[in-house]
């Protein structure tokens, strides 16, 4: 099955207060953190893919260039939403664009890039490194 430029994918939860900038310390602030705005995009970017995969295959973001433009409280629902916009020839790099929500509108818009892996060669290559660090001591 061919990833199709348009196909979307979709992330969503509520703000706590271990989702805001104060809690993962990038900011002192109880609101939506900004992290977290990311990695809600970044999923609803995976989300989309994962149809299109195999059991051997995986991705994995490679870029990211997003503005965080309104702060989200506690306790409101926060989403976010991905399409595709791009795929390279031979479909091993996607490009996306990101928007993430609250209850009153857009908080966060920007783009998101994956590469589709293999798993266990992108887990050997990990591992090969952490074997090379260990030595390196």
């Amino acid at each position: 099955m061919e990833i199709k430029v348009g196909t979307r994918g979709k992330m969503e939860m509520t703000v706590t207060k271990e989702v805001t900038a104060s809690a993962v310390g990038s900011g002192a602030v109880e609101v939506f953190g900004t992290p977290f705005m990311i990695g809600m995009m970044e999923g609803a970017a995976l989300t989309s893919l994962q149809p299109f995969l195999d059991e051997t295959q995986g991705t994995v973001g490679t870029n990211i260039n997003v503005s965080h433009t309104a702060p989200t409280p506690i306790g409101m629902k926060v989403w976010a939403e991905s399409e595709v916009t791009n795929v390279t020839a031979g479909g091993k790099i996607i490009d996306f664009k990101v928007t993430a929500y609250d209850e009153m509108g857009v908080i966060g818009t920007g783009t998101h890039q994956r590469a589709i892996i293999r798993n266990d060669a992108f887990l050997k290559k990990a591992a090969d490194k952490l074997a090379q660090w260990k030595a390196a001591k």
